[in-house]
């Protein structure tokens, strides 16, 4: 992976920083309140908060990990994948424990927390490695530079259909975001030593 997305890690980890420290702010109950007129009652968008369902996720880990075992028996693969998807479930599920921060107040709203918004913190994490998987020894720039715009666009479809559904305000999809990214940066950087010693080794 370009080591210029590496220093964007650093800066998602402070944009979460301050939407955790100024979660009860009057800008940032003013950036929910704007962003949800906008989005509230879009059925397009609204539609892509499937992509983020535990239920979807799971099978498409799952399927994930089959393809890296049988391509070429990548095992570092298949950890990487359940380390950064799974661990950050729970990390994700960990920060809404410590907040506490309620929900959007609607008819038959969900009962767990609100901070960070889960599907855009899982969507941006199976997303995007499967964008990386999928492109890790790509040669060509131009095929390495469509997974990742699809991946991205995505992802953004992913967070937005929360706040169009009122589950999440638009600070929780931009924590998520955030976190996320950092996330998987730190994993991957994991990985990718963790690839360079074993191929050091091999050479030996």
């Amino acid at each position: 992976m370009k080591k210029f997305f590496y220093p964007l890690s650093i800066i998602t980890f402070v944009l979460f920083g301050v939407m955790l420290i100024n979660i009860k702010s009057n800008w940032v109950a003013s950036l929910d309140t704007t962003v949800s007129k906008i989005l509230k009652g879009n059925d397009v968008i609204e539609f892509f908060h499937y992509f983020g369902e535990t239920k979807f996720i799971m099978v498409i880990t799952f399927l994930l990990l089959i393809w890296l075992w049988i391509r070429d028996h990548n095992y570092r693969g298949m950890m990487f994948t359940l380390i950064t998807i799974a661990g950050g479930n729970v990390l994700n599920r960990l920060i809404k424990e410590w907040v506490q921060r309620p929900r959007p107040i609607i008819p038959h709203q969900l009962s767990t927390f609100s901070f960070p918004s889960g599907h855009a913190m899982i969507g941006i994490l199976y997303v995007f490695t499967i964008a990386y998987l999928a492109t890790e020894y790509e040669a060509s720039t131009k095929r390495k530079l469509t997974v990742w715009l699809l991946a991205t666009i995505m992802v953004i479809l992913i967070g937005l259909s929360r706040v169009a559904g009122s589950r999440h305000f638009a600070s929780d999809v931009i924590a998520g975001w955030s976190i996320g990214y950092t996330w998987f940066i730190v994993l991957v950087i994991w990985y990718e030593r963790r690839r360079r010693i074993i191929n050091r080794h091999s050479k030996r």
